[in-house]
């Protein structure tokens, strides 16, 4: 099979952005470290080329491993293919189980998204200029309930899916004890979606840290209304980030 043009190499360059020696992967354990023990089970949302998937392995959590894009699956595979502690699945999770559209972004495969929505924000948003998504592709889609069925209960599950977080927390019937899910400043209509499910489904508190600085900003559990209104508050220049929801018991 010919691959796309461009497409090896920017796997390659999430190889080294994600994974490379510049990457922060003392913070990253030392976060994932509050909430992931030995013995664990881990749901990484969004895989991509595995980061996270090589720190949840430090920490001695298993990892069931979800990333639908040809290039960066590859990579996995390479990566962890041979991990008994890793369960790779080339699919999307959404609200339902079948088929999804998969918009490619070639150029910058970390943007990919199964959202028409997201693609089209992000079309049109400061920050994002230069951005093209150039190609669709059909994947199978799972649900975090079918997950669990299959694979068992996690005690972390990590989602990064590029405004499609608030359709992958719907396919999700019961509370688990952590997650975190991405936002972005140009889609935080799904973050407050994402928001108000993990409110329905039981007593969370929530922190977030920017970017990729694995620094969580307030250091202490805040509620549903407080999270929503620190994201709604960030300048359009925050771009994103990742909300960490943890069950109160």
């Amino acid at each position: 099979m010919t691959r796309p043009k461009g497409t090896a190499a920017a796997t390659g360059r999430s190889l080294r952005l994600y994974r490379g020696a510049g990457a922060p992967h003392a913070a990253m354990e030392a976060l994932y470290a509050r909430l992931v023990r030995p013995g664990d089970l881990v749901f990484d949302v969004g895989a991509h080329v595995g980061d996270r998937v090589a720190a949840f392995r430090r920490l001695g959590a298993r990892v069931v491993a979800l990333e639908p894009q040809p290039g960066p699956h590859r990579a996995l595979r390479l990566l962890h293919g041979r991990d008994a502690g890793v369960t790779l699945v080339a699919a999307a999770v959404g609200d339902e189980a079948g088929e999804v559209v998969f918009h490619l972004n070639s150029a910058n495969p970390t943007v990919s998204s199964v959202s028409a929505e997201f693609v089209a924000g992000a079309a049109a948003a400061p920050g994002w200029e230069g951005q093209v998504w150039d190609r669709t592709i059909t994947v199978p889609a799972t649900t975090l309930d079918r997950l669990m069925a299959e694979h068992g209960r996690p005690a972390f599950v990590k989602i990064d899916v590029e405004g499609f977080e608030d359709r992958v927390l719907a396919g999700l019937s019961e509370p688990l004890p952590a997650l975190s899910f991405e936002f972005t400043t140009i889609a935080r209509d799904v973050a407050l979606r994402c928001l108000d499910r993990l409110a329905a489904l039981g007593p969370y508190g929530f922190d977030v840290a920017l970017g990729e600085s694995q620094v969580l900003r307030f250091g202490r559990p805040i509620g549903r209304d407080d999270m929503a209104a620190h994201l709604m508050a960030l300048p359009q220049a925050a771009n994103s980030g990742d909300v960490y929801a943890v069950l109160r018991t």
